[in-house]
């Protein structure tokens, strides 16, 4: 059948459920061999990428940003290794120039004999002990050699 320059195809290909348009070689434009866009680039920042190019890139920002944060102190220091921008050595903070206030945690107490945590004291030398094994110890020390233990820690040693 034949209707305005369009052929209906009544059989429909295998696999096809639908109808066809197909049109008449004079109703077509003429074919023109297709050229390429010779000012065509390809977008490199297209935002879908896949995982490996994201990677790469993102390894590539990284390695330039540390290349550029190592000119910059490069670019600080003098010929013989000091900063060009140096301050006085008595501005520099250290560790007993730093102010801060006391600790709120309550002071640690450690075993005069072994420097482990003692949470025990001899009630009679005042010597801290670790456990019941250092205590046996402890009970054999002559009063010198508890005096020695305590003066050690920076106690006013009194012996009873």
């Amino acid at each position: 059948m034949f209707v305005a320059g369009v052929i209906w195809n009544l059989r429909p290909p295998k696999g096809s459920g639908k109808k066809k348009f197909l049109t008449t070689p004079a109703d077509s434009e003429p074919s023109t061999p297709a050229v390429p866009n010779l000012n065509y680039t390809k977008n490199v920042n297209r935002r879908t990428k896949n995982l490996k190019a994201v990677l790469t890139q993102e390894r590539e920002r990284e390695r330039l940003e540390r290349e550029r944060r190592r000119l910059e102190r490069e670019e600080k220091m003098d010929v013989d290794g000091e900063h060009a921008d140096s301050t006085p050595e008595e501005d520099l903070p250290t560790y007993s120039s730093i102010e801060a206030p006391p600790s709120v945690l309550p002071l640690r107490k450690y075993c005069d004999i072994t420097g482990l945590e003692g949470p025990y004291t001899d009630p009679a030398t005042g010597l801290r002990y670790h456990d019941k094994s250092i205590y046996e110890l402890i009970k054999g020390l002559s009063a010198s050699a508890a005096k020695d233990y305590l003066s050690a820690r920076g106690v006013n040693p009194i012996v009873k």
